[in-house]
């Protein structure tokens, strides 16, 4: 007695290509439940959670924002890529192919656009570092930004240190009641290897007339340091474009395979 044993039996979604989407997305989702959970972590330090108007009230850039962004983005790639993989939906391996695209576009196209645009981009990046100079005060994030960004630049202000005089606390104003009036934050000050604990009243009065600034903070702006790192650093900045690039790529060819493979799977039953 012969038993036959028909092909639609066999067919099977390749395992490889299945557990490959699932690991490579299990990272995306883990980090953006962790971006998220920072996120929300943030706003509740800072009381934004028990009183949700403070979010439309702040007048500079709030990085918790960015934050919540990126793990909402991640979360939503894992979950599509997770679910997808083990379940073998085809629809949720298309939205996160899709995703893929979408996000690899507007890459492209932010780039192509800062490259042909550059003076407006020098312009808007100026008006941000304005606007959130005049809010440093405002939020602790915020300012704990603006000083990352000073200090590792080397500098102080957008243009020059005088645009900390759009700031309520730093402005030269005779009626200026603050004890930082015609000063700077201490992330301007120029940063001395052997000192091991930061003086954060070193920026103190540096903006009076008279006062040798350079001796005691960077007059270098913001913008004109950023300017400069970029062409030092293109080969860096290109290569991390690329990996990242190349990361997406591997995720876009993992789900256009599985798809493949499912199709031929149900095109057997």
């Amino acid at each position: 007695m012969h038993y036959y044993r028909y092909e639609s039996e066999a067919a099977e979604v390749s395992c490889c290509y299945k557990y490959m989407m699932f690991s490579y997305n299990i990272i995306f989702w883990l980090a953006g439940v962790a971006f998220i959970g920072i996120g929300f972590w943030a706003w509740s330090e800072k009381g934004v959670l028990l009183d949700l108007t403070q979010v439309t009230r702040l007048h500079g850039f709030d990085p918790v924002w960015l934050v919540l962004a990126v793990g909402v983005v991640a979360f939503i790639l894992g979950f599509a890529g997770c679910v997808g993989a083990l379940r073998e939906n085809i629809c949720l391996l298309k939205f996160f192919s899709g995703l893929i695209c979408v996000i690899l576009f507007l890459e492209l196209t932010v780039a192509v656009l800062a490259f042909v645009f550059k003076d407006q981009v020098r312009e808007w990046i100026n008006d941000f570092f304005l606007v959130n100079i005049k809010a440093y005060r405002d939020d602790i994030d915020l300012q704990n930004l603006m000083d990352s960004l000073q200090r590792l630049n080397q500098c102080c202000g957008a243009e020059d240190p005088d645009d900390w005089d759009m700031n309520v606390y730093f402005n030269c104003s005779k009626d200026n009641p603050s004890r930082e009036r015609c000063g700077v934050p201490f992330s301007c000050c120029l940063s001395d290897p052997a000192d091991n604990v930061v003086n954060t009243q070193c920026g103190y009065d540096v903006r009076v007339k008279g006062e040798d600034q350079s001796k005691v903070i960077y007059t270098r702006g913001c913008i004109k340091a950023m300017e400069q790192w970029l062409p030092r650093n293109i080969y860096i900045v290109a290569g991390v474009f690329i990996a990242i690039s190349l990361l997406q790529m591997v995720g876009l060819y993992l789900a256009r395979n599985l798809v493949d493979e499912i199709r031929k799977v149900r095109y057997h039953y």
